[in-house]
């Protein structure tokens, strides 16, 4: 078990504004130094996310669900190489169950670094596929320029990660390439209103990479880090502390949930966490909707390769914090010498075992067919996981 004094019932609430003041600044590098040690979760209060662009996407949103199936047909992600595009109700699983999510995947602003010769993974990122702009005006506008704001702001805080360990402003610096060379990912999530006893919206995990960006606001719908914006008032999210516990994350107007990946557990030693997560299906009356940012790293990043050095002040948290409890949720063990678009490539489309699959296999058969072969030389069917 861990130990309880470092044990959380809630996430915490970190104010952005303080890091305008050397005095502030101080203040919240400490609060963030909690936060990344012991919680793996946090609010960011006071972000420079305009709102009125936060508010202009989640009003297209519902739109964006209630298309003609026939319109998100046509940019289904199997059409993308990229691994981009419609995910049609209860085509993934998580830990072997359905997750009952519907979903766009859009991505930043991307030309294709690959041509013939190239790594194959150099064609994981590239650009996105989008509704027709007749059937809903400006959408593709807004998601842009908000993507471009969520972008920024993920390595402004990226930075200030390498602050609260000690590195220094551009102590993390070393993951990403030119910024002409980088792409991140998002998603537009539908979770309906389910009846019955699966209640999973998605099972318990981890992400991948190393920050995830939600924003909470309400203001329509009254929920790289990942940056996740929870786009309706429903209480679904939660996230597990240290002793195994379920804390409910519920929406905070105005903020964005952030949580931390895999790969930053990984570079740092396990003195960031990555914590494990979960959504559950809503109950009522209405569905709920969520836009997490996943921010990458450099496809050609190898973690291995990157020793970071730590003040030994620094080091000591990981041992305050105690013993991290066993948890169910889809781990990640991939982290090797391998580059980390290699790496995600074979993620999205390689079996974790024989009763969780991985991913979009569906798009390897067409878009990869040599690696598709090599992973499944008798052919696939069945769903695939994004987990």
């Amino acid at each position: 078990m861990s130990s309880s004094a470092a044990d959380f019932s809630s996430v915490p609430i970190l104010d952005y504004s303080l890091v305008a003041t050397p005095e502030g600044k101080a203040q919240f590098l400490e609060q963030l130094r909690h936060a990344l040690v012991n919680v793996g979760f946090l609010y960011l209060a006071n972000h420079p996310v305009p709102q009125a662009d936060v508010d202009a996407l989640i009003g297209y949103i519902p739109k964006l669900f209630a298309l003609p199936q026939e319109a998100k047909e046509k940019i289904r992600m199997a059409n993308s190489e990229h691994f981009l595009g419609y995910s049609r109700l209860g085509a993934e699983l998580t830990k072997g169950a359905v997750d009952q999510r519907e979903q766009f995947d859009f991505a930043t602003k991307h030309v294709s670094r690959w041509k013939e010769g190239d790594p194959d993974y150099y064609r994981l990122w590239g650009p996105c596929q989008w509704p027709d702009e007749k059937l809903i005006p400006g959408f593709r506008e807004v998601l842009e320029r908000y993507l471009e704001e969520v972008q920024e702001l993920s390595y402004k805080f990226s930075s200030l990660i390498a602050e609260a360990f000690g590195l220094g402003p551009d102590g993390l610096s070393e993951f990403y390439e030119a910024p002409e060379l980088m792409q991140h990912r998002a998603k537009i999530v539908q979770y309906p209103v389910v009846e019955g006893s699966n209640d999973q919206g998605v099972g318990p995990h981890y992400d991948a990479g190393f920050l995830t960006f939600v924003s909470a606001s309400l203001s329509t719908f009254g929920p790289f880090p990942k940056d996740l914006l929870q786009a309706s008032s429903h209480r679904g999210l939660q996230v597990q502390n240290l002793s195994g516990q379920w804390i409910d994350a519920p929406p905070i107007p105005g903020t964005f949930v952030i949580n931390l990946g895999k790969a930053l557990e990984f570079v740092t030693g396990g003195l960031a966490r990555a914590t494990s997560h979960r959504v559950l299906s809503p109950k009522g009356t209405t569905p709920r909707y969520s836009v997490p940012f996943f921010q990458n790293i450099g496809l050609e990043t190898r973690l291995t390769d990157h020793i970071l050095t730590f003040p030994p002040e620094i080091l000591a948290l990981k041992d305050k914090r105690g013993t991290v409890a066993a948890t169910d949720s889809v781990n990640f063990s991939e982290f090797d010498k391998e580059p980390s678009g290699k790496v995600n490539l074979i993620g999205r489309v390689k079996p974790k075992s024989e009763t969780i699959p991985r991913s979009h296999p569906d798009v390897a058969e067409r878009h990869y067919p040599e690696l598709f072969k090599q992973i499944f030389p008798n052919g696939f069917s069945g769903k695939g996981s994004a987990y």
